[in-house]
């Protein structure tokens, strides 16, 4: 049992496999809890909150866990964590993002929600500033994050001054996003 465990592509094939099981069985009650015979808004909502947790997720490790333990952590440990851990949790990160928008704007229009974001009708006014902060910390990942991450961490070529110069506006950025995030939770989480 624990090899089993020991597999990440092997637990996350079976944790789908349950999740399917259990959106196919007969009386498990999928079918109304996304309504009936709407299986692809009940897949993407389902993804979507995948992609968001996983975002949202390794947003609030660096900004909890990782900047705030790096200046504790002795010189000759820290490649450990700039050269294998943050390039690859910067990965999902940046890709959870992407994701869960593209997500959130194919349930946005399966719920015949897509013009919310023009923000101009009230019922689905939540939903829209909802979708414009994270419009905005999606933005910010790509444009801003994910750019100076890679002259801090080295992955491109940058003096000494600018890595530190753009280590900073990442963790600013990161912040801005952790501010937005608790909105835009709000917002998703009380439309419906």
């Amino acid at each position: 049992m624990g090899k089993f465990f020991e597999n990440l592509n092997g637990v996350l094939i079976a944790g789908l496999v349950l999740a399917i099981l259990i959106a196919v069985f007969p009386d498990s009650g999928y079918g109304n809890s996304v309504g009936a015979g709407n299986l692809w808004l009940g897949l993407f909502q389902w993804l979507h909150v995948f992609f968001g947790i996983t975002w949202i997720g390794l947003l609030y490790y660096f900004n909890f866990v990782q900047i705030p333990t790096m200046p504790s952590v002795p010189a000759e440990l820290k490649p450990g964590v700039s050269k294998y851990i943050a390039p690859k949790a910067l990965f999902y990160f940046r890709w959870g993002a992407a994701f869960t928008v593209l997500t959130g704007l194919i349930v946005a229009y399966l719920y015949g929600e897509e013009k919310a974001l023009l923000l101009n009708d009230p019922s689905n006014r939540l939903i829209g500033i909802g979708m414009w902060l994270a419009l905005i910390m999606a933005f910010n990942v790509w444009f801003v994050i994910w750019p100076n991450q890679k002259r801090a961490l080295g992955i491109v070529e940058a003096d000494d001054a600018s890595k530190a110069k753009s280590a900073r506006t990442a963790m600013i950025f990161s912040r801005i996003n952790t501010l937005l995030s608790i909105p835009m939770l709000l917002a998703m989480t009380n439309q419906h």
